[in-house]
């Protein structure tokens, strides 16, 4: 049997419009029990199929896009998904969801804009209990592109213990200052590619924790918020890796931190395997920073032995203006001091011309090529014996 070109297979898969289900997409009617029955029909069909929401704003409350579904689905919108306005209506329902994906296999989202309009939730201002935009939950060989998210009640989109996603020129506002307002946030996830994405908003720009690992960053634009963050890790004295990150390519303006790993006191487990490379940055304050004594609660938090460890840490052709004199900050623990950090192709200078410098606390590493400002590692005898030439007998000092 001749096979079908390319052309008539794709243009096989059915199309089912949430119109056709009740939707008005008016911005005023609710729409959620139309988004329902029609993803019931979407997921069961037996075949490839498309999701569509035309043209038009779509009011959407709390829902469930729940897997799996009987074969790969694309959810392709052209309009505008908003959320309800008061956080009251989350009452009864699981407050920190609102577009929730569990369960997929083989899914796509492209398209369109989807609207938290999260400014009274930001007005009450406390991370517990505040829902995230779009969360995908245990999804595997996922793919969103081309959509746009502005004003998320808290985080703009959340990838947890999902597997092999992709996701490409996505765009992400809210305003500077939106409490929480994560663009995109990973947990507990791996083979994660994020790429060609224009972020701006009040939180870390993306955010990378608990139990992640093999994700790569390509080709990011974040000009407001907290910068490109691995952590928090060890909150409330917990486990927790991430390894084997990139972030190679990206230009951050006017951002609070720069490229960061935090982790928290009394915490335990690693952050090991990552590298930073190509980042153009202006007006930065913390450009490269790593601070194991991280703290954002209202009291201080106690001093503790105990640490997630941090080594093989990579900071490769990282340059621009720094918005503060102290352009690179590595504040590790006294009791698991920072190994293997390497330094090359540094050029941070003062974005109001002055000088720059760095801290170092327990940081042990080296550098190469060009630094400025210059580092200020101290030496780590395990680390140098084993990189050292087999044939050469190296003495260290005590």
């Amino acid at each position: 049997m001749r096979e079908l070109p390319r052309l008539n297979r794709l243009s096989s898969k059915k199309v089912f419009s949430v119109n056709d289900y009740g939707a008005k997409g008016d911005g005023y009617n609710n729409d959620t029990q139309a988004f329902k029955d029609a993803w019931e029909i979407v997921c069961s069909f037996p075949s490839r199929s498309i999701f569509k929401i035309p043209m038009g704003t779509y009011l959407v409350g709390p829902i469930d896009f729940a897997g799996p579904c009987r074969s790969k689905v694309t959810l392709r919108i052209s309009g505008t998904i908003i959320a309800p306005k008061d956080p009251d209506v989350w009452r009864g329902l699981n407050p920190r969801k609102w577009i929730y994906f569990h369960g997929l296999k083989h899914f796509t989202v492209e398209g369109g804009v989807v609207d938290g309009m999260g400014e009274e939730w930001w007005k009450r201002s406390c991370k517990v209990n505040v829902t995230n935009a779009i969360t995908f939950h245990k999804c595997k060989n996922l793919q969103v592109r081309n959509l746009m998210m502005v004003n998320s009640q808290q985080m703009h989109m959340a990838f947890t213990n999902c597997i092999r996603v992709k996701a490409s020129h996505l765009k992400v506002i809210a305003p500077i200052g939106s409490p929480n307002t994560d663009a995109i946030h990973i947990s507990q996830s791996t083979s994660v590619e994020v790429k060609s994405t224009i972020i701006e908003t009040g939180d870390d720009c993306i955010s990378i924790v608990s139990n992640s690992s093999r994700v790569r960053i390509r080709d990011i634009s974040c000009t407001a918020g907290h910068g490109i963050s691995i952590g928090s890790l060890g909150k409330y004295n917990s486990w927790s890796q991430v390894h084997d990150v990139l972030v190679d390519g990206a230009f951050l303006s006017n951002t609070e931190n720069g490229v960061r790993i935090k982790t928290w006191q009394g915490g335990s487990g690693f952050a090991k395997n990552i590298t930073f490379q190509n980042v153009l940055m202006e007006n930065v304050s913390n450009p490269i920073i790593i601070d194991q004594y991280y703290c954002d609660s209202l009291l201080p938090c106690q001093n503790q032995t105990s640490s997630v460890t941090v080594g093989n840490i990579s900071f490769m052709g990282i340059k621009g203006t720094s918005a503060t004199e102290e352009a690179i900050r590595f504040a590790c623990s006294d009791s698991s001091p920072c190994e293997g950090l390497y330094l090359e192709d540094i050029q941070l200078f003062s974005y109001s011309g002055g000088t720059t410098s760095s801290f170092c606390w327990e940081a042990k590493g080296f550098s190469s090529g060009q630094v400025y400002p210059p580092p200020c590692f101290s030496w780590s005898q395990s680390f140098i014996e084993r990189n050292a030439p087999h044939n050469i007998d190296l003495a260290v000092s005590k």
